[in-house]
């Protein structure tokens, strides 16, 4: 049986954090040995907000592979993909922008967080409502069954789902009383794609407020150093200040949702927050400490991998080149289909990748 297929990916805005980790980066590990997966780097969607920054994207685009090869993407079994370079994503992204009204674009929520957490008002470009359009494109491109997700992204996938539904009922003459399952059976082109989300939905940042953003300074990133993880974490504010002979309450304290989503030992943990209850002698010195060491011995691996590129960028552009030379036969293969269902099926191209 041909394997399933699977795409998902990052807009180069920075280093990945443990927020990503948690959100979607451990499901696409955990998917690449039984699925065909393809990873993208979004580096179009970076310049709706940073068009001025060229060489900050680039470097930003080079580096989340090196995260992602440090955790443990392998290039052999994952694609990796540069979304400039797929040409018919942009193509795709006009033509799905028919099939979309502007203000159901701009209810999404994902956008409109964005717009408010960006300070965008209503100075954004005419391209940045676009790149909503554009990740439809991107995941549609590659016909894939799954897109593994962080929560706030969910929305997105959900109007990516309104446009496979609708192409296929427009142009492969698809019920709209189908089920999203038996759209493919049917004739329709597009699967209707399912979002996967991590083990964790949101993770709290070091600030023990606000999710994990860089943009907030309260992100651990995944490759900060040992002390760095231990310099963040023992900062972190446990939600109250008391005695350490005195109760505390474990549920309003940040630095136990870390402890139960990295302390493997799940014992452990409930003896931790038991104690912590009770107020037996746990200070909350102590619970950071476990913490600390439980998330550098999930990093460490990855410092040691992400070493072995640095200073390599060579390595890592030829890893880049290779994907999207695959990726593009996906891809136009795709958009093919798609202008053959659209009756615009008067020749055929061939890319070169150089």
């Amino acid at each position: 049986m041909p394997k399933t297929r699977v795409l998902t990916g990052d807009t180069p805005t920075g280093r990945l954090h443990l927020g990503h980790y948690v959100g979607s980066l451990q499901n696409r590990l955990a998917m690449q040995d039984e699925h065909e997966c393809y990873f993208l780097l979004a580096n179009m969607h970076a310049f709706t907000t940073r068009a001025d920054q060229p060489a900050d994207i680039r470097a930003d685009t080079i580096e989340i592979v090196k995260d992602w090869l440090a955790i443990g993407i392998d290039p052999q079994r994952s694609t990796i993909v540069l979304q400039t370079e797929v040409p018919a994503i942009a193509e795709l992204t006009w033509f799905f922008a028919m099939l979309l009204p502007f203000n159901r674009v701009m209810r999404n929520p994902t956008l409109k967080t964005e717009i408010d957490a960006k300070g965008l008002g209503d100075q954004y470009s005419f391209g940045f409502p676009m790149y909503a359009v554009g990740q439809c494109a991107d995941i549609l491109a590659f016909r894939p069954e799954w897109v593994p997700v962080g929560e706030d992204q969910v929305a997105h996938i959900e109007m990516t789902r309104e446009v496979a539904r609708r192409f296929n009922q427009l142009y492969c003459a698809v019920s709209s009383h189908a089920e999203d399952a038996d759209h493919e059976k049917l004739g329709g082109l597009f699967p209707v794609p399912k979002a996967k989300v991590g083990t964790v939905g949101r993770l709290v940042g070091t600030d023990g407020k606000q999710k994990m953003s860089k943009s907030l300074d309260n992100a651990i990133f995944l490759s900060d150093t040992a002390k760095q993880v231990k310099k963040k974490i023992g900062q972190m504010y446990p939600g109250q200040s008391r005695d350490p002979d005195q109760p505390g309450d474990p549920d309003i304290n940040p630095v136990f949702e870390y402890a139960a989503i990295f302390i493997d030992d799940k014992a452990r943990v409930a003896e931790l927050r038991d104690r912590y209850r009770r107020g037996d002698n746990l200070g909350d010195g102590h619970v950071k400490g476990e913490v600390i060491e439980a998330v550098n011995a999930l990093l460490e691996p990855m410092r040691q991998r992400r070493a072995e590129y640095e200073n390599h960028d060579d390595h890592v552009i030829e890893i880049i080149r290779r994907g999207t030379a695959r990726a593009n036969e996906v891809a136009e293969e795709t958009l093919h289909l798609a202008k053959k269902a659209m009756s615009l099926d008067f020749g055929a191209r061939s890319l070169t990748w150089k």
